[in-house]
């Protein structure tokens, strides 16, 4: 059976989206970290993203295409082109993607499934979704990549009103002053 996995960027203060619209502070863009999420999630095979975080994440489509791209965004690219996408939106009329196709609902009997039919691992990109999948019990583990900035607002990498009891497996600092905890469901 294969993970669920939520993943992102937070903020100090705990934000995955900064409220002011305004990143969420130094560190994402550093080769030595973009290479480590590479790393940790090569082998991932399904992307469950809402709207917002697939239109970010499109851009990995054609980002080896750049004959400037480094060879860790080049590989990074390979990696997400080879996975499958599915994208939760009401909305988006059309994917601009390979291997991607459009759910109009978060279904979680149909994630259970998709995780009891998997091999590789999957992961559920962007708070709202990933709130769901926390909701309804689905997430088994937590990555959480956490700026030195703290936003002031926002939304907030977990959901409110929502209580977890999680084991750290791994941490790892980053001299760019990210660092990385990985939790998993107790």
């Amino acid at each position: 059976m294969a993970r669920l996995i939520y993943s992102m960027i937070t903020s100090l203060d705990g934000y995955a989206v900064a409220g002011d619209g305004g990143g969420l502070g130094v560190g994402a863009d550093d080769e030595e970290v973009h290479t480590f999420v590479g790393d940790v999630f090569r082998d991932v095979g399904t992307y469950l993203y809402g709207r917002r975080m697939y239109e970010t994440m499109a851009f990995w489509e054609t980002a080896h295409t750049d004959p400037a791209a480094p060879p860790h965004i080049v590989q990074y690219a390979r990696d997400w082109q080879a996975a499958e996408k599915v994208v939760h939106s009401t909305t988006l009329e059309a994917v601009s993607s390979a291997r991607t196709r459009i759910e109009r609902t978060f279904d979680p009997d149909a994630v259970r499934r998709l995780k009891a039919e998997s091999d590789a691992d999957l992961t559920v990109d962007g708070p709202t979704l990933a709130g769901q999948a926390i909701a309804a019990g689905l997430v088994d583990e937590y990555h959480l990549f956490v700026t030195s900035t703290v936003v002031g607002g926002g939304t907030r990498f977990f959901p409110d009103a929502v209580r977890l009891d999680l084991d750290l497996v791994e941490e790892r600092a980053f001299a760019s002053g990210l660092v990385y905890t990985r939790y998993r469901t107790r």
